[in-house]
Order: C-alpha cells, then sequence, then structure tokens
C-alpha cells in the first residue's frame, strides 16, 4: 500500500518557527508532526510514502533518510512547481500512487493530528465497495475548515462514503491550535495508559519528558507540556500547557505557560513567558523579562518586557 502526504507550502501561520525547518518537521509531542503519520501508515502495512510539496523538498528528503532506513519505508517526493491546492498533487502524483496491485491508496494532510484509526479506515473502504473514502469529524466552528454535505446511506451515487473518526482530531497547524492539538494528543495517551507519559511529586497531569532531559529540584510541571531532548530545566520552574524544544534551557524561577519555546532557546530566571509566545529557535529571554504573547524571530535577544502581543523581528 502507498500513501500521499500533502505538505504544500510555507506554512507562514506557524511562523517562526518555520523559519528554521519545513512545518511537517516542526516538533509535535517530541517528534516531527509528519513523523506522526509516517509510523501510523507503517503500522498498518503502507511500504511508499509520497511526500506532496512545493517548498524545499531537499530539506525534507534529507532530513526523512535516517528514519526510511529506521522505519523501512520508503519516501519520496512530488514536487509542485505552483500551488495546486488538494487535488492537484494528487493528480500529479498519479503516477506514483496508482499500480497494478489494485490496492486503494491513503492521503493525509500533513498538519492534522489525530489516533489515525487507519485499520478501521481500510475495512470500512473495503466493506461498501465505493470509489473513496474520506474520514469526517464534527467541529465547533466548521468556517476555518470547509463543510461535507453527505447522504449518509447511498454516498453520492455509491462513489464517495464518510467515515466518522472515533477520538480527538485537530489542525495544527497555527499556535493555538497546536497547544489545544497537544492537550488532546497527551489526553489521549492517557487514556491508553501510555508508559510515556511522566509521572513523580513534580508533575501534574499530563506530561512528556524526553529521558535525556534534564529537570532540577522543586519544578512544577504540568498539565499538558513537552519537554524535548537535551533539555535543561533548572529549580523552581513552573511549567503549564506549553512546549519545551530539543536544547532549551530554562533558568531557576522561570514561569511558561500556554507557549511554544523553540529549539536550543534559554529562558532567563524569574522571566515569564505565557500568553501565546512563539519563539523561534535560538531565542534568548534576559532574567526577569515578561512575554505576554510575544512572537520572537530566530537568533533574537530580547533584553526588555514585551508587554502586549506583537512580532518581535
Amino acid at each position: 500500500m502507498k500513501a500521499l502526504i500533502l505538505v504544500g507550502g510555507f506554512g507562514t501561520r506557524l511562523r517562526p518557527l518555520t523559519l528554521s525547518v519545513p512545518k511537517p518537521l516542526v516538533d509535535f509531542a517530541n517528534k516531527p508532526m509528519i513523523l506522526h503519520q509516517i509510523e501510523a501508515l507503517k503500522a498498518i502495512g503502507v511500504t511508499e510514502v509520497v511526500l506532496a510539496i512545493n517548498y524545499q523538498p531537499e530539506v525534507m528528503l534529507n532530513f526523512l533518510k535516517d528514519f526510511e532506513a529506521k522505519l523501512e519505508i520508503m519516501i519520496t517526493c512530488s514536487q509542485e512547481t505552483e500551488p495546486l491546492g488538494t487535488a492537484g498533487p494528487l493528480a500529479l502524483a498519479r503516477d506514483k500512487l496508482i499500480d497494478d496491485s489494485g490496492e486503494p491508496f491513503f492521503v493525509l494532510n500533513s498538519d492534522v493530528i489525530s489516533e489515525y484509526p487507519l485499520k478501521q479506515m481500510i475495512e470500512f473502504h473495503k466493506s461498501h465497495g465505493g470509489e473513496a473514502s474520506i474520514m469526517v469529524t464534527k467541529v465547533d466552528e466548521p468556517s476555518k475548515y470547509g463543510v461535507v454535505v453527505m447522504e449518509e446511506s447511498t454516498g453520492q451515487q455509491r462513489k464517495n462514503f464518510t467515515m466518522v473518526l472515533p477520538g480527538f482530531w485537530m489542525d495544527i497547524g497555527q499556535p493555538r491550535d497546536y497547544i489545544t492539538g497537544l492537550r488532546l494528543y497527551l489526553d489521549s495517551l492517557r487514556k491508553k495508559s501510555s508508559p510515556k507519559l511522566a509521572s513523580g511529586s513534580h508533575i501534574i497531569g499530563n506530561v512528556l519528558v524526553d529521558e535525556s532531559a534534564k529537570i532540577g529540584d522543586g519544578c512544577l510541571i504540568g498539565p499538558d507540556v513537552a519537554i524535548g531532548p537535551g533539555c535543561v530545566v533548572e529549580s523552581g520552574v513552573r511549567l503549564s500547557r506549553c512546549t519545551v524544544m530539543r536544547g532549551v534551557r530554562i533558568k531557576k524561577h522561570a514561569c511558561i505557560s500556554s507557549s511554544i519555546i523553540g529549539w536550543h532557546s534559554t529562558i532567563g530566571q524569574w522571566a515569564r513567558v505565557e500568553n501565546m509566545t512563539i519563539l523561534g529557535e535560538d531565542v534568548h529571554v534576559g532574567d526577569e523579562v515578561y512575554s505576554n504573547g510575544g512572537v520572537v524571530l530566530p537568533h533574537k535577544e530580547i533584553k526588555s518586557s514585551i508587554l502586549k502581543p506583537e512580532i518581535v523581528m
């Protein structure tokens, strides 16, 4: 079986993180977004993944080379020279996806996180014998996503059928939804009693801590926190509803909530970072600095407080 992952363009909604890597390589719950999908596809027998991409294909392919070997799955690119929407990349990759086996293929969006019930989806698809199956979910605010109108019993001339997604769903292509998506993802790990979740007197709720991260005394961490590889969290730090990416150092008594801290950044002592602050790669926040929703581009030093949400160039 094969799969097409729609990777698309520049990831502008997740800047400044996507100034360092293409969006599908931005870490989510301690691994690149796209890896959650590739692992789920591999688990149900997909042998080849095609990435439909129009931006930096070589960066993506170089990065995924290691995973190709580790997961024993073939990863190739189908490059658009201009943005082709959703159906365009499918037509462009037609020759890569269709072969003599007659097996159906999967199509996924690279910035959607869920429990990927792909096995159930194959069974559903084979049971109705139609042309296509689409996974649907209910959301409170459909205007961001578009709406599917369906005739449940007949599938619109018995061609396209919809399956309602069990479990959670989130488009994590923008910061607020990314933070919500992390909460839903960790919650689903809790329901499965996953051993990946951290425990201890300093942990509140669902928390993911990479085994190479170091956490000092007297910290309080959680709920809904992911701490990446090689991070150093000094004593007395408070973290909630946030992602701390690889190689970050958080100094004593800093407090971070509802924020994303990009790779190799530093948060000073007694600093307070909150309200959807997004720090790009290698950003250094000074001691006792306050950030209220600052969006900071990579390689910056923040010496004075950001009192209202703004972009720091």
